[in-house]
């Protein structure tokens, strides 16, 4: 499919093909293959997390936020 036959496509049938196509790719992660840099670095990446101690903003929170802003 070509980028002008997508541009074409009603904007929520676009969302819907990329929503479909991540499924896709998250149902099939496991037939991806880390190399040893990628493991390492997410290895760094988790243990920085794990000391920081900031987990974040809940759901919940983030979307009560944004539906302030709108």
């Amino acid at each position: 499919m070509h980028n002008l036959e997508l541009r074409q496509m009603p904007v929520d049938q676009r969302i819907r093909l990329v929503e479909n196509i991540w499924d896709s790719i998250a149902a099939d992660q496991h037939l991806i293959e880390m190399t040893d840099a990628q493991r390492e670095l997410l290895n760094i990446r988790l243990d920085a997390f794990e000391s920081d101690l900031d987990y974040g903003t809940d759901a919940k929170t983030v979307m009560e936020r944004i539906r302030k802003k709108l």
